[in-house]
């Protein structure tokens, strides 16, 4: 089982594990967290916290595990809003309307990979099995944000357009925004082929170190690094940007694993929400 550090704390609520940021949870107007794949009722290749409901499981143990979950981060499960993830770089302004859109009402929109919001009592869900989850919050502004950062969405730079967004929207100065890198496949785990290679080399992705070669003629592919570089360039401070340097395939125990588990597996959440009134 993985332990605390100074960067996250591993929360416990009965049998439900998930973890937080120390630098985020320091604000008491905000609740965030990211599941593990510990304390839900779902079984076979989905037990137990399985969050997704596109993986053929019952749809109801997904409800039942994400009550538990919206418990344990005292958020409302009728207002959770979802992304509508596609790997790609598109980001919806979430509002009042928007509310339980994905949970209890169908969504309106296609093809979100990150979500922000200024309206307290709106938890932002986005999912995982190995891509990099984005947690942002602009204290200043009073605005949070969630993003999904695979490949291609590290490519295309979505942490990046996600501050551009919260900048447009709400008026946020990215060297007020905190970010929190989540678990997600490391450098340990990631080996990519020379096309995917190439392309992150010719964005500049070789030189910040985020690429190593291997003798099988494979890559290694630093994400979470590259998601740090890109929110770096975009104007965020070093000391505001955590990592919380947890692999998903090295602790397939703790969380799906899309290559642990071999695309037989459920999904993990990240949430983060303004407290409600």
């Amino acid at each position: 089982m993985i332990s605390d550090q100074a960067a996250y704390h591993i929360r416990q609520k009965g049998d439900l594990s998930y973890l937080t940021f120390s630098h985020l949870e320091r604000y008491k107007n905000i609740r965030h967290g990211f599941s593990t794949r510990l304390g839900g009722v779902s079984e076979g290749i989905f037990a137990s916290l399985n969050l997704a409901f596109n993986r053929d499981d019952e749809v109801e143990n997904v409800s039942e595990n994400f009550r538990r979950f919206c418990l344990a981060l005292e958020v409302n499960y009728d207002n959770l809003v979802f992304t509508d993830q596609k790997h790609e770089d598109k980001i919806r302004v979430v509002t009042a309307k928007d509310k339980g859109k994905g949970i209890v009402h169908p969504r309106d929109y296609q093809c979100i990979d990150a979500l922000i919001t200024n309206i307290p009592g709106i938890p932002l869900t986005a999912f995982f099995a190995d891509c990099v989850p984005l947690f942002f919050f602009d204290p200043i502004k009073n605005a949070v944000g969630v993003a999904h950062a695979g490949w291609r969405g590290t490519l295309l730079g979505i942490g990046a357009k996600t501050i551009a967004a919260l900048t447009k929207q709400y008026g946020s100065d990215p060297k007020d925004i905190l970010a929190g890198i989540g678990p997600s496949i490391g450098p340990c785990c990631y080996e990519v082929g020379i096309d995917v290679a190439n392309q992150f080399a010719s964005a500049g992705f070789a030189q910040k170190g985020c690429l190593k070669p291997k003798e099988s003629g494979l890559i290694i592919l630093d994400l979470p690094q590259a998601n740090r570089n890109i929110l770096l360039d975009a104007g965020l401070k070093d000391e505001n940007i955590v990592i919380a340097d947890i692999c998903t395939k090295c602790h397939k125990d703790i969380f799906f694993s899309h290559r642990g588990h071999e695309g037989k597996r459920g999904a993990m959440a990240a949430i983060i929400a303004l407290k409600g009134e």
